[in-house]
Parts: structure tokens; C-alpha cells; sequence
């Protein structure tokens, strides 16, 4: 057959738009796509703590869903922040928690507001451990006798890390005092300190009378007889009822979940005034680069919806004393940031 050169230019003509238009459809197809290897920092340099046991446990099987190499990295939050910023393309994601807007709030150095800077993304858990505890042979019986003392003039001391998760309890404390006890509150005295194990031993050297700690980390110290000098007892947990009925039934260590319950709203109240009682859930969430593809937004939201109906992943967390919470990205930046607003005015009201 004979072909003439118009026709063959012509030809050439149409097999190369055919491959200009294919490969420009292979690049949509790649856009809003997570692909390539995934670093997800959290604002923790522990590889121990909660966040980063909550945080291996979503990307696990987050990984697994979208068939992706996803690995979590322990870089603390200044760190965090600083890698977000750098990566818009999607390899480069991150998870925190409340810290993340309440260092903002308290003002702490390299904390801006992440709903003005970032994307946020789902929520995907609860820690309800956040807690309050008195040495076991202490005065005090309950957080009742606390704010009474120091309603009286009695100086109290309490053991916390400045500028976020544990000082807000501290602040909303300070709070219910300066309403219920007006005048009264500076006699509730921040001991600032670092690690849990700092504020642990500011608690066995009498250096002061409470501290912020954790279900998990001091549930041992519970156990212990009243005259050894590392024993505790709780006084407090700031997470909401509904949260701690959620939690396993065999509750953390040798406390069960009923015994939990004790130490929660309407067991426990911190007012914030009127008929409004201060609660906190430290919760998880996702944080974008700003300009990063609404697509792989989309993508994340789809795939934790569907492995949270799949229903595994709640086990998995419940085993280690996480309480399940997906919201999708909408859902969630509207809830943290009333949460945050919440928060702001027991912060102004203290200050």
C-alpha cells in the first residue's frame, strides 16, 4: 500500500497529540495522589509516648489502605512545623494533638495559629488519660478539699508543663477558683517543670502537692502502699464522662473503667461558670501543608473512613487505651476550632 508523505505527517501528527493527551492524562490521574514514600512527623520526640504509639498505629494502617511506604517520625513539634512547611507536594504530613493550638494560646515560641497556617485534617483519636494526682498519704481527699484549701488561703502547689495539654486542667482550675473563690486563686501556684518523670519527682520530694500526669503513665504509682514514698492517687481526670465510658471495661492497670468514672464530671467539677463545667479530651489530628492538593485531602479522609467501618482499628486502639475518634477534615477543623475558642476564654479570663 503506498502512503504519501502528507498522509505520513499527518499520521505523526495524530499519534503524537495521542500521546501528549495521554500523558497529560496520566499527570491528572497522579494529581491530588499521595505517592512515593510518606513521612508523617508528630509534634513528640518520644518513641515511647502516646503520641507516637496513636500516630504508628492510624499510619500502619493507613499504609496498608493505600498500598504506600508511610513511616512515623518522632521530630518534636518545632521540628514538625518547620518540615510541614517545607513539603506542599503530600510526602511530608503531620500528626499532633490539642498542644498544637494551646502552645499557640500560651503564647509559647514557634506555635502559630494552625488554623490560619495549616490544613487540618481528620481527627482519629482520644487519649482520655489526662489526669490530675496527690501524693496517697496527702491531706487532701478530692479536688474539693483542693479548691476549698485554696479558697482559704491555703497555698497549693501544682507540678505541670508549661504552655499546653498540661496546663490547661491547671488554668481551668485556676479559673473555677478565681469564680467560686474570688481573689483567692493566685494561691493555686504552677511549679513549672519538663518530663512526666521532672513533675514525678517533684511529687516524692514534697516540692509540691499535686501534678498533671496520666492514666498510663502513673496508674503504677496508684497500686502502691500508702507509705511509699512514690505513691499516688488520682483526684481528677479532665476527660468527659462519655469518653471514659468508652474506654475498655477493665480500664488501665488494675484500675477498671468504673473506678475511672469516679474521678470525672459530675463526680468531679471544675466550673467555668454558670452551669458549664470545664472538660478536656486530648484528641489526635491530622495538620497539611496549606498548599498542599485538596485531593490528597479527599484521599485520606476516604481511606480512614473506610478503615474505621472496617472496625479493626478501634480494637487496636482500645488495647492500648486510645479512645476511637474519626472526623473527617470539614468536621474536624470546625470542632478543633470551637474547642480552641473554648479554651481561649478560660486562658484570658486566668491572665
Amino acid at each position: 500500500m503506498n502512503v504519501s508523505k502528507k498522509t505520513l505527517a499527518g499520521l505523526g501528527s495524530a499519534v503524537l497529540m495521542a500521546s501528549m493527551t495521554f500523558g497529560a492524562s496520566v499527570a491528572m490521574a497522579q494529581d491530588g495522589q499521595l505517592r512515593g514514600n510518606i513521612r508523617v512527623v508528630i509534634g513528640s520526640t518520644s518513641t515511647g509516648g502516646d503520641t507516637y504509639q496513636n500516630s504508628s498505629i492510624v499510619v500502619d494502617k493507613l499504609a496498608n489502605k493505600l498500598d504506600l511506604n508511610m513511616k512515623v517520625d518522632a521530630v518534636g513539634a518545632s521540628s514538625a512545623f518547620r518540615t510541614l512547611d517545607r513539603d506542599s507536594r503530600g510526602n511530608t504530613l503531620m500528626i499532633f494533638h490539642d498542644q498544637s493550638y494551646l502552645g499557640y494560646l500560651y503564647g509559647v515560641q514557634g506555635y502559630e495559629n494552625i488554623f490560619e497556617k495549616y490544613t487540618i485534617g481528620p481527627t482519629v483519636a482520644i487519649n482520655p488519660g489526662n489526669a490530675y494526682l496527690v501524693p496517697k498519704d496527702s491531706p487532701y481527699e478530692n479536688l474539693d478539699e483542693i479548691i476549698a484549701a485554696v479558697g482559704e488561703g491555703e497555698e497549693v502547689r501544682v507540678a505541670i508543663q508549661p504552655g499546653g495539654v498540661s496546663e490547661i486542667g491547671f488554668s481551668a482550675l485556676k479559673n473555677a477558683i478565681s469564680i467560686e473563690h474570688p481573689g483567692q486563686e493566685d494561691n493555686l501556684v504552677a511549679v513549672n517543670t519538663g518530663s512526666q518523670a521532672d513533675k514525678n519527682q517533684q511529687l516524692y520530694d514534697d516540692q509540691v502537692d499535686m501534678i498533671h500526669g496520666s492514666v498510663q503513665a502513673n496508674e503504677q504509682f496508684t497500686r502502691l502502699p500508702e507509705d511509699d514514698q512514690k505513691a499516688m492517687r488520682f483526684v481528677w481526670l479532665t476527660a468527659r464522662q462519655g469518653t471514659i465510658e468508652q474506654s475498655p471495661e477493665e480500664g488501665m492497670g488494675q484500675t477498671s473503667r468504673e473506678q475511672l468514672l469516679e474521678y470525672v464530671e459530675p463526680n468531679v467539677t471544675v466550673t467555668m461558670g454558670g452551669d458549664e463545667n470545664f472538660t478536656f479530651d486530648k484528641e489526635f489530628f491530622f495538620l497539611y501543608n496549606k498548599e498542599m492538593d485538596s485531593g490528597i485531602v479527599d484521599q485520606i479522609d476516604e481511606a480512614l473512613a473506610e478503615i474505621y467501618a472496617e472496625g479493626e482499628i478501634q480494637e487496636t486502639q482500645k488495647k492500648s487505651f486510645f479512645i476511637p475518634n474519626f472526623k473527617p477534615s470539614d468536621e474536624a477543623s470546625e470542632y478543633l476550632k470551637n474547642k480552641m475558642s473554648r479554651y481561649e476564654a478560660i486562658i484570658e479570663n486566668i491572665q
